[in-house]
């Protein structure tokens, strides 16, 4: 499948922040929206920002809504869900992709936002693995604010370099961008959000999960037949993990060695893609080559 790439922002235009999953005030997002203005950018708040029900922006419906429109609006070229926690996966069968589908454009975000980075690679559309306005302005995360912007304007994909790590598996892959948070790539195999992982590179990230969990979720994606034909495997940040009384006895990334070596893929471990403030910016359905040797790893644009 051919994978479309929505157009590029330009200064002038206008973008929606939405939150399809937890609760956000306007007031939090004021630091983002000056930055986006700082950008040339107009931003248009949706109906959900602000929204209130329990932990969730609004009830099901308002949050559906409010990205439905966004997605109808053709002056709308970008949308910016403003965090993740939980929700986007109660959403996303009731959204109508017909009017994106007439005038594409990027979707953003990250970790509960990985539901819709899987589902519209699914439909055969790239969006952005990237940092979320609550979270613009973290110490530290200065290149991964500007890795988003350079990804929203169609800049060149700067290549990452990482050090060499005891669990890489050598080898060069080249393939389109699949993955995110690997607790929501497992809740969603089988559904309409599932997007095939044979022949692509598949990159993992997760937060404060118990070791058990990750083993669990990871013999899943094994024994479903997910793993079978990965071109290659990026590892990013498995940050605040948690263990039981009894230990696992083993870290998430020696879990995650465990099954990728029963397969022979390239894999690089300590990218800066996850819950941690160096969360660069990766176009999901981008076609990207990862080298990894002894001087480490790469994932870089270069065929």
């Amino acid at each position: 499948m051919s994978i479309s790439i929505p157009p590029a922002l330009r200064a002038g235009q206008r973008v929606a922040i939405v939150s399809p999953a937890r609760k956000i005030s306007a007031a939090e997002l004021a630091p983002a929206i000056a930055t986006l203005k700082s950008w040339g950018l107009k931003v248009v708040l949706g109906e959900s920002v602000g929204g209130n029900h329990h932990q969730f922006a609004g009830d099901d419906d308002l949050r559906r809504r409010d990205f439905q429109q966004q997605l109808d609006d053709p002056a709308i070229r970008a949308i910016l869900c403003a965090r993740g926690g939980y929700g986007t996966a109660r959403i996303v069968d009731g959204l109508d992709f017909a009017g994106f589908r007439a005038h594409p454009k990027w979707v953003a975000g990250f970790s509960d936002i990985t539901v819709l980075n899987s589902h519209l690679l699914a439909l055969g559309y790239a969006s952005i693995h990237g940092v979320m306005p609550v979270l613009f302005h973290q110490a530290g995360g200065e290149l991964a604010l500007e890795t988003l912007r350079r990804a929203l304007f169609g800049e060149a994909f700067q290549p990452i370099e990482v050090a060499p790590h005891a669990l890489n598996w050598p080898g060069t892959a080249t393939g389109a961008l699949v993955g995110g948070n690997l607790s929501l790539l497992q809740t969603i195999t089988g559904t309409a959000s599932q997007a095939g992982f044979a022949g692509r590179i598949l990159f993992l990230e997760d937060l404060d999960e118990y070791l058990y969990h990750i083993d669990r979720m990871l013999l899943h994606l094994h024994r479903s037949g997910q793993l079978a034909g990965l071109a290659g495997l990026v590892v990013g940040h498995f940050s605040a993990m948690r263990d039981n009384t009894v230990p696992f006895g083993s870290t998430a990334l020696e879990i995650i060695h465990r099954y990728a070596r029963i397969y022979d893929f390239p894999v690089g471990y300590g990218f800066p893609v996850g819950h941690e403030a160096d969360n660069l910016a990766l176009v999901v359905g981008q076609t990207l080559t990862l080298t990894v040797n002894g001087t480490g790893a790469r994932l870089s644009a270069d065929a």
